[in-house]
């Protein structure tokens, strides 16, 4: 089954915490923390070709802290939707890497973390022409912006739009509303939200029930 949602894969046995061993435990006493923004961006370098070689887009790549360790999650998706297997197969592939680079590099994430990979819930912004082509055939509410529409719209500043996707390209996108069909190019919109159709529901994946992690500590000072 193609999932829509947020289907999930934690590295490791039930999803425990990966733990850098040895010298790398850099949230021990007296070793520095770093900076996350850093982190991420050095995990970027490492695992968007994996996703890439894997044949999906790497769409999110954040580090937070929860709790004493941190929590790596990636999201990846493709034309088509992403199944748990597909994500499954990805996380392997994403933790081998990880060792690799830890191994060869030193320290990417200090101390103990949590791999998690999974894709994009309904919820998440339609930001990129690929974001919008996926979604064909949805219904999505859009701030149309006035400055950059028709001269008798300009008036009358950004508008808010709700209408099904019909057809999406690099250039633009077709949104069929009660006023017909219209053509709007990407640097006129907003980011896209999916809405949820409750005369459709069958299309809602059973994955968007999954929590991305099951965790009771706080999630804090995320950085994407």
């Amino acid at each position: 089954m193609t999932q829509r949602g947020r289907a999930t894969r934690s590295t490791g046995p039930s999803g425990r915490p990966r733990r850098a061993d040895g010298p790398r435990g850099g949230d021990r006493a007296g070793a520095p923390r770093g900076d996350l923004g850093a982190r991420r961006t050095r995990l970027r370098e490492v695992i968007e070709p994996v996703v890439a070689e894997a044949g999906y887009d790497l769409e999110d790549l954040s580090v937070s802290r929860a709790g004493r360790r941190h929590v790596v999650r990636v999201i990846v998706d493709a034309d088509g939707g992403i199944n748990l297997d597909a994500v499954a197969d990805v996380s392997r592939a994403v933790s081998a890497a990880l060792d690799a680079a830890e191994e060869a590099g030193g320290d990417l994430v200090a101390g103990e973390y949590q791999l998690e990979v999974s894709s994009p819930g309904v919820d998440r912004p339609l930001t990129l022409p690929r974001h919008w082509r996926r979604n064909v055939g949805r219904l999505v509410k859009v701030t149309v912006r006035g400055a950059a529409g028709l001269p008798e719209q300009r008036a009358a500043g950004d508008r808010q739009l709700t209408g099904r996707v019909v057809e999406a390209d690099d250039e633009r996108v077709v949104l069929e509303t009660d006023s017909g069909r219209a053509g709007h190019p990407y640097a006129a919109l907003g980011p896209g939200r999916v809405q949820v159709e409750f005369s459709r529901l069958d299309e809602i994946d059973e994955a968007d029930d999954i929590d991305d992690i099951d965790d009771e500590d706080d999630v804090e000072d995320e950085e994407r």
